[in-house]
C-alpha cells in the first residue's frame, strides 16, 4: 500500500496491483463444456516449472504461465485462446471486487478469532479472563452445537471485498492503483472483476 493525493490535495490509500498481462488459455461454451466461461492465465514462467499435463493444456496460447483462473460470461464469442488482456479493460472511477486469499493468523482463540469481550476481571475469578464462557447446557442439548464458535484456525481464506473504486490506471507498466486494502499478504495472487460484470 501507498498513498496518493488527487487534483484537489486529499490523501488517498491505494494499493497497487500489478493486473496483467493475462492471456486466454481456454474459451468454454454451451456446446462443449455447458456452460460460457473464459480461463485466464497469468504469471509467465520457465517451462521448467509447469507440469507437462499443464504445457499441453497451455500450448494453445504460446504462454507459459503459473497461475489459472476461470470467469463466468454471458458471451464470450469475441474472445479466442491466445488474446492478451491487460490492465486497460479498467478505467479510473471503476468499482470492482477484489478476491484474494486472506492473511494465516494461525490457532486463535476467541477473543482475537471472534471479538468475545472475555469475562469479568473481578467478582471472585481469576483465570478466566479470556475464555469464551458457556459453549452449551448440559442437560439439554447435553452437546455442542455446530458452529459454535470457538477456539481455531484463523485466517486463509477466502476472501471477497466489493466496491472498491480505480483510482488510477499505469498501463505503460500494467499496475492499477485501487482505494484501501485489499485482501492477502505482498505478491499474493488476486482476483479482480467489474461489478457490473459478475455473473
Amino acid at each position: 500500500m501507498t498513498r496518493i493525493f488527487d487534483e484537489r490535495g486529499r490523501n488517498i490509500p491505494v494499493t497497487v496491483i500489478e493486473a496483467g498481462p493475462c492471456y486466454v488459455t481456454q474459451i468454454k461454451t454451451d456446446e462443449t463444456d455447458g456452460y460460457t466461461a473464459v480461463q485466464v492465465g497469468f504469471d509467465e514462467v520457465r517451462e521448467k516449472i509447469i507440469t507437462k499435463p499443464e504445457l499441453g493444456h497451455l500450448k494453445g496460447a504460446g504462454k507459459v504461465l503459473r497461475t489459472l483462473k476461470e470467469f463466468r460470461l454471458n458471451e464470450v464469442s469475441d474472445l479466442k485462446v491466445g488474446d492478451e488482456i491487460n490492465v486497460e479493460i479498467f478505467a479510473k472511477g471503476d468499482i470492482v471486487a477484489v478476491t484474494g486469499r486472506s492473511k494465516g493468523k494461525g490457532f486463535q482463540g476467541t477473543m482475537k478469532r471472534h471479538n468475545f469481550s472475555g469475562g469479568p476481571a473481578s467478582h471472585g475469578q481469576k483465570d478466566r479472563l479470556r475464555a469464551p464462557g458457556s459453549i452449551g447446557a448440559g442437560s439439554s442439548p447435553s452437546r455442542v452445537w455446530k458452529g459454535m464458535k470457538m477456539s481455531g484456525q484463523m485466517g486463509n481464506e477466502t476472501v471477497t471485498v466489493r466496491n472498491i473504486e480505480v483510482i488510477e490506471i499505469r498501463p505503460d507498466k500494467n499496475i492499477l492503483l485501487v482505494k484501501g486494502s485489499v485482501p492477502g499478504s505482498r505478491n499474493g495472487i488476486l482476483q479482480l472483476v467489474k461489478v457490473g460484470d459478475m455473473v
